[in-house]
């Protein structure tokens, strides 16, 4: 796998790996999290980047048939954190509404909500864009 990291206009470079669709590679996604807030000095946010991240990764590999994901993190201003999954299907995310069977299934998207200080999709032509952000306090 490749991993990239490109300089942003704030001075934090992004940071994202391609992967295959595969529930495996929610380990190499969490660790590029851990990877991307360690070197902004951002450690109290790991907890919430991982879960947000494992749960971005596996609505993409459930509910699209994508054959690889794209995982990125970055800085779009110095008060978030974007975690982003890319995947080429163009279905929007559907949030459940709570049930009985939440205990076991479809929460994802109740936690991302939940955890996330905002999240949203991006559509592209070829596919989305799921995101979530993460509130941080400005490094410099």
């Amino acid at each position: 796998m490749i991993v990239s990291a490109q300089p942003r206009p704030i001075g934090h470079p992004g940071y994202s790996e391609t992967l295959p669709a595969l529930e495996e590679s929610a380990d190499a996604a969490r660790k590029l999290v851990r990877t991307a807030l360690a070197a902004w000095h951002l450690d109290e946010l790991t907890d919430s980047g991982i879960l947000l991240v494992t749960e971005l990764v596996a609505n993409a590999i459930k509910h699209t048939d994508t054959r690889s994901i794209r995982v990125v993190v970055s800085r779009p201003s110095e008060r978030f954190v974007r975690i982003g999954v890319v995947d080429r299907a163009r279905a929007l995310p559907q949030m459940v509404k709570p049930h009985d069977d939440l205990l076991t299934n479809g929460r994802g998207l109740l936690l991302i909500d939940a955890l996330a200080e905002r999240w949203g999709t991006d559509i592209y032509r070829w596919g989305k864009q799921v995101w979530a952000e993460l509130l941080s306090e400005p490094t410099e």
